[in-house]
């Protein structure tokens, strides 16, 4: 097969950030497209995942997964195109998915990449079908242990996993109740997905009291996607039994200091709730089942999301700041 004539575009980690990501944080490299080996494929990147675990990563210390090292281009699921293939499960033009990274290409073994199944888009298979909708599923379901007639508390709930979060609480017949940053983004969660309230904590004048008015029973689930003052603030408003998923911290991912411990923590003693952090890779194994259920719903209507595309890899690194000041509309990805 002819080989491509551009070069292979990487952006690799140049520095660890203090405080938000700059540009001297980042480093452009152009290398030669490399070349499969047996057994191999070469992968061109067509879309890339951008999440806000990706700030932690570029952190030195111990995490569920080791740091981004400096020089190393920069850790991101995408999904691409087989262009070459030295292995006979997959052709050129399969479409797969797996961890390549900030670049246009990549080479990969074929048992680590992912057939995404004709009919599904690139952008599905990141969102609502990828660890997008992974982690709502699994944070909700299996570690929230959510029952019917519940009351359900995100945080971030305008975001790619918040978002699917209240919406498979609606299908379980729960009420959902989502906290989020600006007017739009409240009203999208209740005039489009369905969220029986939304409350909007820049402009909430007592957001203990505005949360305790729209879970008047006490919040049986928070998933909590921010941590901070927010997560202290739910967890003055637990019901008996509560679970407290703890699924990210972006309010905390630039802090320059080690963040306090939630201050309320006792409301777990007194109400007798639980909370619990998860990584859904621990649940690797159940992703079948997990799409297959996650593919039903949006058949079905029950699931809505909305993709944030940014076009070009050059411009990954400015959008992976849209997270922390709250632009971000949706699952956020680069077209590369």
């Amino acid at each position: 097969m002819t080989q491509p004539t551009e070069t292979n575009l990487q952006i690799r980690l140049a520095a660890r950030p203090k405080g938000l990501p700059k540009d001297s944080d980042f480093q452009f490299t152009e290398e030669p497209i490399p070349q499969p080996g047996e057994g191999q494929v070469l992968v061109r990147n067509l879309f890339l995942s951008l999440d806000p675990a990706m700030r932690g990563w570029m952190n030195e210390g111990r995490s569920y997964v080791p740091p981004i090292g400096i020089g190393e281009v920069m850790r991101g699921l995408t999904v691409g195109e087989v262009v070459e293939s030295r292995h006979p499960d997959l052709k050129p033009g399969d479409v797969v998915s797996s961890v390549l990274g900030w670049q246009r290409y990549a080479v990969a073994r074929a048992k680590d990449l992912n057939r995404i199944p004709p009919g599904i888009a690139p952008t599905v298979a990141l969102g609502p079908l990828g660890m997008t909708g992974l982690t709502a599923y699994f944070g909700l379901l299996d570690v929230g242990q959510l029952k019917a007639g519940e009351t359900v508390l995100v945080s971030g709930a305008a975001g790619a996993v918040g978002s699917i979060v209240g919406q498979i609480a609606k299908v379980h017949d729960c009420r959902a109740v989502g906290i989020a940053g600006t007017d739009d983004k409240c009203r999208w969660l209740t005039e489009e997905l369905g969220f029986d309230a939304a409350i909007n904590y820049r402009t909430a004048k007592d957001l203990h009291e505005e949360i305790r008015g729209a879970c008047p029973k006490g919040v049986d689930v928070y998933f909590d996607n921010v941590g901070g003052e927010i997560l202290d603030t739910a967890l003055r408003n637990l019901a008996f039994h509560a679970r407290v998923v703890i699924c990210g911290a972006i309010s905390q991912y630039n802090a320059t200091e080690p963040p306090k411990g939630p201050a309320n923590y006792l409301a777990l003693l007194v109400q007798r709730a639980r909370m619990e952090g998860f990584v859904v890779l621990d649940y690797t194994a159940r992703f079948p089942e997990a799409q297959g259920q996650l593919a039903r719903w949006l058949a079905e209507g029950k699931l809505h999301y909305r993709e944030d595309v940014v076009e070009g890899l050059e411009n990954a690194p400015k959008a992976l700041l849209r997270f922390f000041d709250g632009s971000n509309r949706g699952k956020l990805m680069v077209r590369v």
